[in-house]
């Protein structure tokens, strides 16, 4: 997916990208049935008709298997060289219109395999979009495979935020979040925490686990650290890759957290702790991520000199931008 409009300097095409395919507006990426998406900066018509609120009235061809269709191209097309393939599927996420218009905004061709079960459509819509993206990337890896690639590809999958609860779907249903507290847009970790698989056969040792803390910008160093090229040092990030290939974990991590949506929050983790601020005038909030990972305890009463620690680093966290103004008064 892209973040602009046509003739943006933020188009892929214009960051460093060969090829593109996909959306370049978020909010008509919510309809999974667009009229239209972007080869590179070249709109492609598509057979489905939308009304003027993101919901399509014809719905013929479903975006997310094009995606998959894009990318099955894009492996056969490359296999001979080295490539760099970025697939942002839009699944599960809802039609936020379609869902106030209607109630249920999970869209998907169909429910199977769910049809039968005795959920709310929106539910058994929900579960086969999950499953559907499954599926999609089932058909890369197994082109991978068939391509005679699969040892030589670093397969990352993770997502951008937790469970929501949008369309008509509710993330209390299939306990989505698992013991985490909380979904999308909650600071805590049932908003944010999110899993990172990373897949390389012979190279990374297959079911092993690591705890070890990673943001998105930990990406680029990682690849490029693996890709044989050095990570500038003056990226945000990290390489991961002597965590992934088992040769050492990395050092323990300090990540900062904002979010302006419903009002100013913050959130730190800091080692073991997880501070979480509500607004910028109320006291903060300390859990034992550790042992207390669905953040149930707020036992900041009792780590004084932690508070004082992260209140510290709160004061140089973050730079003041007219964009998201922070207001200091109730």
């Amino acid at each position: 997916m892209g973040i602009g409009r046509a003739g943006h300097s933020r188009l892929p095409n214009r960051q460093g990208f060969d090829e593109f395919f996909g959306f370049l507006n978020p909010h008509r990426a919510h309809n999974l049935y667009p009229d239209y998406l972007w080869r590179n900066e070249q709109k492609v018509p598509l057979e489905n008709v939308v009304r003027e609120n993101n919901i399509a009235s014809v719905r013929r061809q479903y975006a997310p298997d094009l995606f998959t269709a894009e990318a099955l191209s894009f492996l056969d097309r490359h296999a001979g060289q080295q490539f760099f393939l970025y697939l942002a599927y839009t699944l599960p996420h809802a039609n936020n219109e379609r869902g106030r218009a209607e109630g249920n905004g999970m869209e998907v061709p169909d429910d199977a395999p769910y049809s039968d079960r005795p959920w709310p459509q929106a539910q058994k819509n929900h579960a086969a979009m999950i499953t559907r993206l499954d599926a999609g990337v089932g058909q890369v890896l197994a082109r991978l495979r068939d391509l005679g690639l699969e040892e030589d590809t670093v397969v990352f999958f993770s997502s951008d935020n937790g469970p929501h609860k949008e369309g008509g779907a509710d993330p209390l249903f299939f306990r989505s979040a698992g013991p985490l507290r909380g979904h999308k847009r909650d600071l805590t970790d049932g908003g944010i925490r999110v899993p990172l698989i990373v897949r390389w056969p012979g190279r990374i040792k297959a079911n092993s686990q690591n705890d070890q803390v990673a943001w998105f910008a930990d990406f680029l160093p990682t690849a490029a650290e693996l890709a044989g090229a050095k990570p500038q040092a003056s990226l945000d990030g990290v390489s991961l890759a002597g965590t992934l290939l088992g040769r050492a974990d990395e050092s323990e991590r300090t990540l900062y957290w904002e979010f302006h949506e419903g009002g100013f929050k913050q959130a730190v983790r800091m080692g073991d702790w997880k501070a979480i601020r509500l607004s910028p005038w109320a006291p903060l909030e300390l859990y034992d991520i550790v042992h207390d990972p669905s953040e149930a305890t707020n036992v900041a009463a009792d780590h004084p000199q932690v508070v004082a620690r992260i209140e510290a680093l709160l004061k140089t966290a973050r730079t003041e931008s007219p964009d998201f103004p922070v207001r200091e008064t109730k």
